[in-house]
């Protein structure tokens, strides 16, 4: 099947009693998919891809912002769990400087531990921002290193 493009009087989005999000195409047959981004932390809001359950892209859309505010509605709902990475707010205790090393923090989540395996799971990002991999998967985003207290910059800046 070919990806649709997108038409906001035919991208047809839904959910069934289960709560699965259900595209609509052309063929005019309803089939679940899940929507991911394409740039998920550089450009959030473009280029997100309905994908069927075999893999494969359904409909892409290239703006969100674009979409009608019902049906923008259901894909951020549906990508919210996805784009699950809390702002690493305060570094509070490194266990050591070598790795693997534990990392206590406080985010806008809450306080938590991760284990950091290697200093490659701390990438910067093209906005200035960092993103930190723990041990099990889990993305924390720094959006502003600057603007962290001087004791979690030192410590930081250990892993740098």
């Amino acid at each position: 099947m070919s990806v649709d493009a997108l038409n906001d009087a035919t991208l047809q989005l839904q959910r069934d009693a289960l709560g699965t999000l259900l595209w609509t195409g052309l063929a005019g047959r309803a089939e679940p998919v899940v929507p991911v981004r394409a740039f998920p932390l550089s450009a959030p809001g473009e280029g997100v891809s309905l994908v069927g359950a075999d893999g494969r892209e359904r409909c892409w859309i290239a703006r969100t912002d674009a979409l009608p505010p019902a049906t923008r509605a259901l894909v951020d709902e549906a990508l919210a769990p996805r784009d699950f990475a809390p702002e690493l707010q305060q570094l509070m205790d490194v266990s050591t400087f070598a790795v693997p090393s534990t990392w206590t923090v406080r985010t806008d989540r809450g306080d938590t531990r991760f284990v950091l395996r290697a200093e490659e799971d701390i990438r910067r990002l093209e906005d200035g921002g960092l993103l930190i991999t723990s041990a099990h998967g889990v993305h924390f985003r720094i959006s502003r290193p600057m603007a962290l207290d001087r004791a979690s910059r030192k410590l930081l800046e250990r892993f740098l």
